[in-house]
């Protein structure tokens, strides 16, 4: 979905896409969210060192970074 909120059905993977945008502007959330720091209103705290990221545009379910993520998504807000 982009930030106009048009979706579009795409046949290349996540990680194809991935390589293919800015690494200051997107940011691999999750295996099913690759997210653009535009669309990011805010990111919060969750339970067990985990982080929900809310966007401007409306997502079906949480979007939650595990443990794991959460150092490296805060460094690429920080450093862009």
């Amino acid at each position: 979905m982009t930030l106009d909120k048009n979706e579009y059905q795409i046949t290349q993977s996540l990680d194809e896409v991935h390589k293919l945008l800015s690494p200051t502007q997107f940011f691999r959330v999750t295996r099913q969210y690759l997210v653009n720091f535009t669309a990011i209103r805010e990111a919060k705290h969750y339970f067990s060192r985990k982080l929900i990221v809310k966007l401007t545009i409306p997502t079906e379910e949480k979007i939650l970074l595990g443990k794991e993520k959460v150092t490296a998504f805060l460094s690429w807000l920080e450093n862009r």
